[in-house]
């Protein structure tokens, strides 16, 4: 008798299409196969200890089993005004400019309710994590999405082309677009920007009146010399703008959720508003650790977590390449953008991801799932040591073989 009754929310929301790669690889391992898995965006190696000694001593104190604040205590919120004035010389209030969220997705989706009315346009690079879209749907607002264009061998973004497809979109959108998402380095294609896209970039949103939400989640990983730059460096960019940053990628703290939105005032106030309403805040003593990692362990992403991506990114670039897999070199982020091989462009990345499982023991997130412009693409996170990213080239070059024979 319920059958009638519709959620429109969710009725908006697009079919998952990582679901069923998530499903066919969990249906293998009951079967006992062995999957070498590039498919998830989640660190193998474990948190740093002193992060987890910390964690450990404050949650033997009692007062700190109680409620915690909404948009985090003070001094997390201080270590993070201090992260981006060490690593941007950039000021930050603690109090108005910043909030600590559970993780930066559950910041990011709760600042897009707060800020969006229904019928609000907001501009998405295509492809894209996908739920910089899609929460603009759940808040009822709309999505125009922009194609991504940036150099396949570089992955530098043509910055010129970025900034005037966004005024074309401004220029065309009904009712004219409210917001500008922004993510370097990149998810899922790793691209990156300079300093000065930022500079022009705000600029832009001064004069045609839009907001910019800015994720930096991959801000630590970076090769080869390049350094993330922030938005959040440029004069007049709180005017304009918000950007999100978590611990998860930078101290292998996926699970511990510990994100922060700072910047624009009036965006970051409507972010605490609708919290104070929602949550109370992050178990206390993940904010103590999160702390300390941030004011005493700073050098743990240069040390620790960057070597292992950038050994892992040149194993399996080699490993591929010698398969029959060649793929453009990252400079930033966790994850290879590789292009579907030749003789496989044909099957799409949803079909080219189920069969690379099936018959290769590889998972790898299709292209598709981050949007239309992906589709000859996958991402590959670097989640798997290097003797198992060496058997995955392997099991690849008898799957591409089998392929190509198929054809002849």
């Amino acid at each position: 008798m319920f059958d009638e009754i519709q959620f429109d929310k969710i009725n908006r929301l697009p079919k998952y299409l990582f679901a069923e790669i998530n499903e066919l690889k969990m249906q293998l391992r009951r079967e006992g196969a062995d999957i070498i898995d590039f498919s998830m965006g989640n660190p193998d190696a474990p948190t740093p200890q002193p992060i987890i000694d910390k964690l450990c001593e404050t949650a033997q104190k009692p007062k700190t089993h109680g409620y915690s604040a909404s948009k985090g205590i003070y001094k997390l919120r201080l270590a993070m005004a201090n992260w981006y004035k060490r690593k941007y010389n950039a000021e930050l209030d603690p109090d108005t400019e910043i909030v600590a969220t559970m993780g930066s997705k559950e910041g990011y989706v709760h600042l897009v309710q707060a800020i969006s009315n229904p019928g609000d346009v907001a501009i998405v690079p295509d492809p894209t994590y996908p739920i910089h879209s899609q929460a603009f749907i759940l808040a009822g607002a709309n999505v125009e999405k922009m194609q991504l264009i940036f150099n396949e061998d570089t992955f530098e973004v043509d910055e010129e082309r970025f900034l005037a497809d966004v005024i074309d979109h401004l220029d065309n959108s009904i009712p004219k677009a409210k917001f500008l998402v922004v993510n370097f380095p990149h998810n899922p294609t790793t691209a990156t920007v300079t300093p000065q896209f930022y500079e022009k970039l705000v600029a832009l949103a001064r004069e045609k009146r839009f907001y910019i939400i800015s994720d930096i989640a991959y801000a630590d990983i970076t090769f080869d010399g390049y350094k993330t730059p922030s938005i959040m460096e440029v004069e007049g960019a709180k005017d304009v703008a918000v950007e999100s940053y978590t611990l998860s990628k930078s101290y292998n703290m996926a699970g511990w959720r510990v994100g922060f939105i700072v910047g624009n005032k009036k965006l970051i106030g409507a972010l605490q508003s609708i919290k104070s309403w929602l949550d109370y805040g992050m178990f206390t003593p993940i904010q103590v650790a999160a702390t300390v990692a941030l004011d005493e362990y700073h050098n743990i992403p240069d040390d620790e977590i960057i070597p292992r991506y950038q050994k892992r990114r040149d194993v399996m670039l080699e490993a591929f390449a010698n398969a029959g897999w060649k793929m453009g070199k990252p400079n930033a982020s966790m994850f290879i953008w590789g292009k579907i091989p030749e003789c496989a462009r044909h099957l799409g990345s949803l079909e080219f991801a189920k069969q690379l499982l099936l018959k290769a023991g590889v998972a790898v997130s299709p292209g598709i799932g981050f949007g239309k412009y992906g589709d000859e693409y996958v991402r590959i996170a670097l989640i798997e040591n290097e003797n198992r990213i060496r058997q995955a080239a392997r099991n690849v070059k008898k799957f591409l073989k089998e392929l190509e024979e198929a054809k002849i």
